[in-house]
């Protein structure tokens, strides 16, 4: 049995895409092309690209180490909480990736479909009434956190987040209170974190 595990060694690639498939990119940033593993949906997103930045997750496994490529994060998030499921391996969750777009796979997780789920290669009743129960709750407070702050500057947000974890308050009372913050229009980074302690 191979073991598998998350590592947040590398975030993303920046470069030129010398060779595709539906499956796999071969990304060169300076002197080194990098294989990537890939799902249709990143695919389909970048197929008309021949430079690109790509999120990656890098997977250790005892026989093999392997870079997977998205095309957002959005992906890689649904990626990474999909093999977190007990039984969806890496190679699993970027079929799940390849039959459905990340939009689908959240819909299908939140409104319990699990006909959606089976209807994948490889996934059966059992597997895809378990990434409906572990992940419902996750999906669906990711799913609230990109409605609150689509409209908002994600980096004044990402900027205040870090300092107030960094000042030592715990990241789901700083996300709620920054949920209150933003909703008031726009502010400097400096701005959000003196409002955001007012509300801790």
């Amino acid at each position: 049995m191979h073991t598998e595990k998350e590592m947040s060694m590398y975030e993303f690639i920046e470069g030129e895409i010398i060779e595709r498939s539906p499956a796999h990119l071969v990304v060169k940033a300076g002197p080194i092309a990098y294989y990537l593993n890939i799902s249709v949906n990143t695919f389909s997103v970048l197929a008309e690209k021949s430079q690109a930045v790509v999120f990656l997750h890098f997977v250790v496994r005892e026989d093999a180490q392997l870079l997977y490529g998205f095309a957002d994060r959005k992906e890689r998030e649904i990626f990474r909480q999909l093999i977190s499921v007990s039984g969806v391996g890496a190679n699993t969750a970027r079929l799940i990736l390849s039959s459905m777009s990340p939009g689908e796979v959240t819909n299908s997780i939140l409104s319990g479909n699990v006909v959606a789920l089976q209807n994948i290669k490889g996934i059966g009743a059992k597997s895809a009434q378990r990434i409906i129960v572990d992940l419902r709750d996750k999906v669906g407070k990711a799913a609230e956190t990109d409605e609150l702050f689509h409209s908002q500057d994600n980096t004044v947000r990402d900027e205040a987040l870090s300092a107030l974890v960094a000042l030592g308050f715990p990241r789901k009372t700083v996300e709620k209170s920054l949920a209150k913050v933003l909703k008031g229009g726009d502010l400097s980074v400096e701005e959000v974190v003196k409002a955001a302690l007012k509300l801790m």
